[in-house]
C-alpha cells in the first residue's frame, strides 16, 4: 500500500466508527471483512491458540474454537466486531479485571505498515511493532493475521445481577471483586437513573430470589447502581459453584431483595448483546447514530466523577445503557499505544447512546452531543486525569494532551511504520508526512 505521502488509506472492520475515523477523504477504505476467508487455524496443547484474518469477526472465533472445547479468554461486550478493530484499541469487557484487555492476550501479529511492508511480529520478533498496533488506532499498520490465546471453555454460565442505592457500597464492593482470587469470572456495573419497573424487566431472563420482597421494590426517580456477575462452570461442577457463588455473594452489601440469578449456556451470555440487537432492527432502532462517550476514570478520582455526572448532569438513562467497571491496570502493558490512567485501578465509565432520529428532545443527536460535551468539560476543569478510550479529538494539541509524556514515542512509531501519514487519517492525529529525528 506504499504510494506516496497524497494517499490516504483507512482499515474498516465491522462495528461503530463513532466519528467517521474508519473513513479516508479521496482515499482508499478497505473492508476488512473481505478478508474473512482466510481458514481460521484452531492449534490445541498446553499452550492453545488461534490463527485467524485481522477481518474476521469475534463471533466466527467464538463458534470455531468451542467445536474443539476452547475459546478466547477476553472479550467484548459485542462480539460481532473485527479482530483488526478491536486490537487497534483494547478490546474490553468485564473479564479484563482478570485477564487484561484483547491486545494482553495475544501472541502473533501481521501487520502491513504504511511503508506497504508485510510483517510477522511478536514479543520477541519485531517486538516495537507488535506493541506499536495494539491501540495504535490504524496509524503504524493494518493487522492481517493474529494469533489470538484460547483457555478450555465453559459449558454454563451463572448470570447475576443486584442492586445498590449508595454509590460508595456499590465501587467498594465491585473493588472487592476484582482482587485477589475473584470467585467470578466477569464483573460489570451499570447507572440507572429514573428507570421504571427495572426489577419487573429483568423476570424474563433472571429469576428473583425473593420475589415477594423484589416485586415491591421501586425503581422510579432514583439513581441506582447495578452490578453484573458471571460464574463460568462444567454441569459436574455445579455443586460446588452453587457453594463458592453463595459463599461469596454474602460478602457483598447489595440491597437483598434485588438479588436475580440465571443460568445460561456460555455462548448465549457472551452474545447477549446480540439479542438486544434483533430487537432494536426490528423497531428500526439500531442503525441510528450512537454518540458513545467511553472513558478511563482513575480509582481516586470515581466519586468525584459520579457525585456531578450521575448527580447533576444526566436526568435519565433513556437514551442507552451506562456501563462502570474497575480494571487491574497491572493486567495491561505498558509497552503498548493504549492511554490510560497511572493509578493501579481505573474504571472503564460507557455512555453507550443513540440517537434517536429527528428528536430534538433529550435523546436527539445534538442534546446527547451537549451531554458529552458537559461531561468532558467537567472532567478538564476538575483535572480528574481522565482518558478517553475510543478517543477522538479535532486538534494534533488535544490529540499531545491525551497522550502526555507517551507523545514522543507515538511520533516516533509513526515515523517509523508510517512516515507518509497514509493510513487513518480519520483520526486527524497527523495531517502530514512525519519528520522526526
Amino acid at each position: 500500500i506504499g504510494g506516496g505521502s497524497e494517499l490516504k488509506v483507512a482499515a474498516r472492520g465491522h462495528g461503530h466508527s463513532l466519528q467517521g475515523q474508519a473513513q479516508a477523504h479521496r482515499g482508499v477504505v478497505i473492508n476488512m471483512e473481505s478478508l474473512q476467508g482466510l481458514k481460521m487455524q484452531v492449534h490445541t496443547g498446553n499452550f492453545p491458540y488461534v490463527d485467524v484474518s485481522g477481518g474476521e469477526l469475534w463471533i466466527n472465533i467464538l463458534r470455531e474454537s468451542l467445536k474443539h472445547g476452547l475459546a478466547p479468554k477476553s472479550w467484548t461486550d459485542y462480539l460481532h466486531l473485527t479482530v483488526g478493530g478491536t486490537l487497534s484499541n483494547a478490546g474490553i469487557s468485564g473479564q479484563a479485571f482478570r485477564h487484561g484487555p484483547q491486545i494482553s492476550n495475544v501472541y502473533q501479529l501481521e501487520v502491513v505498515t504504511g511503508k506497504g511492508e508485510v510483517v510477522n511480529c511478536s514479543e520477541k520478533q519485531n517486538s516495537d511493532l507488535f506493541y506499536s498496533v495494539f491501540g495504535g488506532l490504524g496509524q503504524f499498520g493494518i493487522i492481517t493475521r493474529a494469533r489470538i490465546s484460547l483457555e478450555p471453555a465453559p459449558e454454563m454460565v451463572k448470570w447475576i445481577r443486584m442492586v445498590y442505592t449508595d454509590f460508595a457500597t456499590f465501587t467498594r464492593d465491585q473493588e472487592k471483586l476484582i482482587s485477589g482470587q475473584s470467585t467470578f469470572d466477569y464483573v460489570e456495573g451499570f447507572v440507572i437513573i429514573n428507570r421504571t419497573g427495572l426489577l419487573n424487566n429483568w423476570r424474563s431472563s433472571f429469576n428473583p430470589q425473593d420475589p415477594l420482597q423484589a416485586s415491591q421494590f421501586k425503581s422510579d426517580g432514583r439513581t441506582l447502581f447495578c452490578l453484573e456477575l458471571a460464574k463460568y462452570f462444567n454441569h459436574e461442577d455445579m455443586v460446588l459453584v452453587n457453594q463458592e457463588i453463595k459463599t461469596s455473594l454474602s460478602q457483598l452489601n447489595h440491597i437483598p431483595s434485588t438479588l436475580f440469578i440465571s443460568e445460561v449456556p456460555y455462548m448465549e451470555f457472551l452474545d447477549r448483546v446480540h439479542i438486544s440487537e434483533i430487537k432494536l432492527r426490528s423497531r428500526g432502532l439500531w442503525e441510528v447514530p450512537h454518540p458513545w462517550l467511553n472513558l478511563f476514570i482513575p480509582k481516586s478520582k470515581i466519586h468525584s466523577f459520579a457525585q456531578e455526572v450521575f448527580g447533576n448532569i444526566l436526568t435519565d438513562t433513556s437514551s442507552g445503557p451506562i456501563l462502570i467497571y474497575p480494571v487491574n491496570k497491572s493486567k495491561w502493558d505498558n509497552r503498548t499505544s493504549v492511554v490510560i490512567p497511572e493509578e493501579d485501578v481505573f474504571y472503564l465509565v460507557a455512555f453507550l447512546s443513540s440517537a434517536v432520529p429527528s428528536s430534538t428532545g433529550n435523546d436527539g443527536l445534538e442534546q446527547i452531543l451537549i451531554r458529552n460535551k458537559r461531561i468532558l468539560d467537567f472532567c478538564e476543569i476538575a483535572g480528574l486525569g481522565v482518558k478517553q478510550y475510543l478517543p477522538h479529538f479535532s486538534t494534533q494539541g488535544e490529540w499531545k494532551s491525551h497522550f502526555g509524556p507517551h507523545w514522543e514515542a507515538f511520533i516516533r512509531r509513526k515515523s517509523t511504520y508510517d512516515p507518509s501519514a497514509i493510513l487513518a487519517p480519520g483520526q486527524r492525529i497527523f495531517q502530514k508526512p512525519i519528520a522526526y529525528s
